[in-house]
């Protein structure tokens, strides 16, 4: 029987759930409490330049609804394109949050694709694991690249598994199972999730865990799809912890034994 403590470890934090959720493109804030709670989640992403955690104190703040006495803050660097822009965003959240040091690193490519541009997002996380941050980092699914952000310090890779918001799942296993054998931080599938059974998939290729947002605060019912994702998650990491059968393309097998059937002779 195998050991059934599991938790999530990065860096040198411990957390139960394995799903990570975006805080943006809810309703409101007590939307966004409650997609959280019924997700599971523990580790809630913030963009620092897009959400109010303070900074204005004529409006609500996110710290009001998900504080973090409950949850792990994960500030990000959504909306940055360069890597001036996403350390200027990081050391602003640091003082926002009181030496907060845990973080979510992306730098994008385009408006468009928002893909992740590698040059400028390994420049910024050399300089922020120099300056102490514990750097999650949204990276391609290029293993190359991800070993490189592995040996630069950074405490987890988050490889796309398909375009920001696209809903799209993993397009390209084979690669998020290359950087899973390269690779020994945890490997968190971010971006492009759109239903429960993406999620489930991710996790059964090996993954430590799944960011996401769009797929859960865009749903009709964004409480009840990230119970569905909590579910997700957790049925996919089962199966892989389980080991699933060998895939036989050759022959059906049955699955109850032949031998000692009624009415067929045993000689």
């Amino acid at each position: 029987m195998p050991d059934l403590s599991d938790p999530l470890v990065i860096g040198a934090r411990r957390f139960t759930s394995r799903l990570l959720l975006g805080t943006g493109k809810y309703r409101d804030f007590r939307e966004t409490r409650e997609a959280v709670l019924a997700s599971g989640a523990e580790i809630v992403t913030v963009a620092i330049r897009r959400m109010n955690l303070g900074q204005d104190s004529q409006q609500p703040s996110l710290l009001e609804f998900l504080p973090p006495s409950e949850f792990t803050l994960l500030p990000n660097t959504a909306g940055c394109y360069s890597a001036e822009e996403a350390l200027r965003t990081l050391r602003l959240a640091r003082e926002l949050l009181d030496g907060h040091t845990l973080v979510k690193l992306e730098v994008l490519g385009d408006e468009q694709s928002l893909y992740p541009n590698m040059p400028e997002t390994v420049k910024a996380a050399r300089v922020l694991v120099a300056e102490g941050f514990e750097v999650m980092v949204y990276c391609s699914d290029d293993p190359i690249q991800a070993k490189v952000l592995e040996d630069l310090g950074c405490v987890a890779v988050m490889p796309l598994a398909s375009l920001i918001g696209s809903g799209m799942g993993i397009l390209n296993p084979w690669n998020i199972e290359l950087i899973l054998e390269r690779v020994s931080v945890p490997v968190i599938v971010d971006a492009g999730v759109g239903t429960a059974s993406d999620a489930a998939i991710a996790m059964e290729l090996g993954c430590a865990g799944v960011l996401m947002n769009s797929a859960v605060a865009h749903a009709r019912h964004p409480a009840l799809m990230g119970e569905a994702m909590k579910r997700g998650v957790e049925a996919g990491r089962l199966a892989f912890r389980a080991g699933r059968m060998e895939k036989k393309s050759y022959r059906a097998a049955p699955s109850s034994p032949e031998g000692g059937l009624i009415g067929r002779s045993s000689s």
